[in-house]
């Protein structure tokens, strides 16, 4: 059986891991932290990050336990000067079920997806660190700080921007630290601010200084930050003078989680070496501008793991996703530089941020070009007559082959996209209203009925048109 090391649980880690149980890969997930973390740190979640999750079984728990953006009350000099929102909500469209971004404390989202890889037997090894490994053509070697050493055939580093994994792998990480820059964060109560708002207070001659407070669902907490002097500290007195600096008039009562904060954007040169791998942070970091981390991170393990699990197309992990934490980088530098420089219109969010568009289209080796777009969802109609869509046909850890028209008959060979490890892949025929299914149990088995056309419309599709979707949601 496959076996698979991953260092760190956060939730890139965590998302490696399910997808990876799931494909019965034999898996371990360590990290040298002694207790689980508290607090909100990365709490955006990106409209792609969601289907992600829908994928893996998490996603019910996410929205239960999370809610949308709040818009955000700006006081300026003390006194209310109107509502602001970070993006303006967007109604779900046929192709784009998630089209919002949601807010869930990281703490919260690794515990709902612990929960979901205990579902396959697999726990995270707390107080367990990654000390060494060595590698040679077949295995990886992990030297742990239980004193044991255990042969794996690939290890994974999701280890943060400390990465030991990356420094292991003697993997460069160029990249940018401004140390005149610092930015306070952290969790606090301030039991007099309405939770289902945002605040921001500032005052009127700089607006785009002074503190914001967004509500954590579920916790009774906002997350706090304020750009910093460079003598302050990270503690709730030093929360409580800022505050006092704009006559909010707001007591806070405690904190939990806090963190000073400085710009800090770094790419990896490589996200792999032999059987090591890099995801999340361990291969990029970015500015929180944009909320784009933990996405991006999450995004990185969704690739990795079915490649992993197959052992297909391992050199375009870095090719795909390295390209992507580029493009991620530059957009959450941008805001940044918006905010330090005062824009008023920094807060503003465009969709660039949210995944949706993320496409891997770039040349093989041979030349050809690779498809790689994402695979857009549809309502549909299965053989009863009951309502079920196209992100339902594509759940799981399979390949989904599409075929649009009842008259395309199945291929005479296997396709060679699909790795042999992956298995056949799903076969779903899509009718349009009156269209009967082709005879025989390759495609016939398996049909929806596209009463409306979505699914025709979103892949601009002819009768005869064949497609086949990757188990991470984009076209092979």
């Amino acid at each position: 059986m496959l076996s698979v090391l991953i260092a760190g649980a956060g939730p890139t880690g965590l998302t490696l891991a399910i997808d990876l149980a799931r494909r019965g890969v034999r898996v371990r997930i360590v990290d040298k932290a002694e207790k689980f973390f508290d607090g909100s740190r990365g709490d955006g979640i990106q409209p792609r990050t969601l289907e992600v999750f829908d994928d893996l079984g998490v996603l019910d728990a996410v929205l239960k336990e999370g809610a949308p953006p709040a818009p955000i009350r700006v006081r300026l000099d003390g006194r209310p000067a109107g509502e602001r929102r970070m993006f303006e909500p967007r109604e779900p469209r046929p192709d784009v079920p998630y089209p919002n971004a949601w807010v869930l404390g990281q703490s919260q989202l690794e515990g709902i997806l612990r929960a979901r890889l205990a579902e396959f037997g697999v726990r995270v090894e707390l107080g367990v660190a990654l000390v060494g490994l060595e590698q040679d053509d077949e295995r990886v070697t992990a030297l742990l700080s239980t004193g044991e050493s255990a042969r794996f055939d690939y290890l994974a580093g999701a280890d943060g921007g400390a990465s030991l994994v990356r420094k292991a792998i003697g993997v460069p990480f160029p990249g940018t630290t401004d140390e005149s820059f610092r930015v306070l964060v952290g969790d606090v109560r301030a039991p007099g601010l309405d939770p289902a708002f945002g605040h921001w207070f500032a005052a009127a001659d700089d607006p785009m200084s002074g503190v914001v407070m967004t509500p954590l669902p579920g916790t009774g907490m906002f997350q706090y930050a304020s750009v910093l002097g460079a003598d302050d500290d990270a503690s709730l007195a030093t929360m409580q003078a800022v505050l006092d600096r704009f006559s909010a008039g707001v007591r806070l009562t405690g904190h939990g989680w806090a963190t000073v904060w400085r710009p800090n954007v770094r790419l990896a040169e490589r996200y792999r070496r032999g059987r090591v791998f890099l995801a999340g942070d361990a291969a990029h970091v970015h500015p929180p501008t944009g909320g784009q981390g933990m996405n991006t991170g999450v995004q990185d393990a969704y690739n990795l793991g079915w490649r992993l699990a197959t052992e297909t197309g391992l050199d375009r992990y870095e090719t795909e996703r390295r390209a992507v934490a580029a493009r991620v980088l530059g957009v959450s530098t941008e805001l940044l530089t918006r905010y330090a420089e005062g824009h008023e219109n920094a807060h503003r969010r465009g969709e660039e941020g949210f995944g949706l568009d993320i496409t891997y289209r770039a040349p093989d080796a041979t030349g050809a070009l690779v498809t790689g777009d994402r695979a857009p969802d549809a309502p549909l109609r299965d053989a009863s007559g009951g309502a079920v869509r196209l992100f339902d046909l594509f759940r799981g850890p399979h390949f989904t082959r599409l075929v649009f028209g009842g008259g395309t008959p199945a291929p005479a060979a296997p396709d060679t996209r699909v790795p042999a490890a992956a298995g056949a892949p799903h076969t779903w025929t899509v009718l349009r209203p009156g269209e009967q299914p082709p005879a025989g149990p390759a495609d016939g088995a398996r049909f929806v009925v596209d009463a409306d056309g979505h699914a025709y419309a979103a892949y601009a599709a002819a009768p005869g048109d064949a497609f086949l979707v990757r188990p991470d949601g984009y076209l092979a």
